[in-house]
């Protein structure tokens, strides 16, 4: 569930109707993820297929209404307005690999790539691993936390309107370690194309 409580802070959404019905959203373009989680959360709500663009890839949406939810994900820090203000939630410890896990699958990227020394006949490797959000203070949050778990500083910078924490080469193969747990353990949802790319650059063991 720390997982999903990652993904749902970095891209899911809450409301409430005029009836006073409660409603919990998510909307991705990864259909087989977006199963995945709708059978840890117990749910048998339809996922509906969204083409609104034909130059971008079809959207996935699965909402749930549930006060219960609603409720808990208020008492936790997250609001129907979140996107400027949210805080980082009161996760335990244990939990936590699993919800930056989350929050990485929703709102993070990795890039890697390669660029040439100035003597032009070699190059460099080159891997950043970015979190985003449009809040400073979950951004500070989050930066304070995986210095203390996983021993990494990274840096913060402001850019297109959100704010960016951003990790290099070493510190990301300690994220990629710290966030994918072995085999065989507890809560494995990830997003596949997107651990691909850790894989394909850090050997695992």
């Amino acid at each position: 569930m720390a997982y999903i409580l990652g993904f749902f802070t970095a891209d899911g959404s809450m409301a409430k109707n005029k009836r006073g019905a409660h409603f919990i959203e998510i909307e991705i373009t990864d259909k087989e993820l977006l199963e995945e989680i709708r059978t840890v959360l117990g749910s048998n709500h339809k996922i509906t297929a969204r083409d609104r663009n034909k130059k971008c890839k079809i959207s996935y949406r699965l909402q749930i209404g549930s006060k219960e939810i609603f409720s808990d994900l208020l008492f936790l820090g997250i609001t129907p307005c979140k996107s400027k203000t949210i805080r980082l939630p009161k996760v335990p410890n244990k939990y936590f690999p699993h919800f930056v896990r989350g929050y990485f699958d929703g709102d993070g990227n990795a890039i890697k790539g390669y660029y040439s020394r100035r003597d032009r006949k070699s190059k460099k490797s080159v891997f950043l691993t970015r979190f985003i959000s449009g809040s400073k203070l979950f951004i500070v949050d989050l930066q304070g936390r995986l210095s203390d778990l996983a021993g990494i500083k990274g840096f913060i910078y402001e850019g297109d309107g959100a704010w960016v924490l951003n990790y290099s080469i070493k510190e990301s193969e300690k994220i990629f370690h710290f966030m994918y747990p072995l085999s065989g353990t507890c809560e494995t949802l990830f997003l596949k194309r997107k651990k691909k790319i850790f894989d394909s650059f850090f050997a695992k063991c």
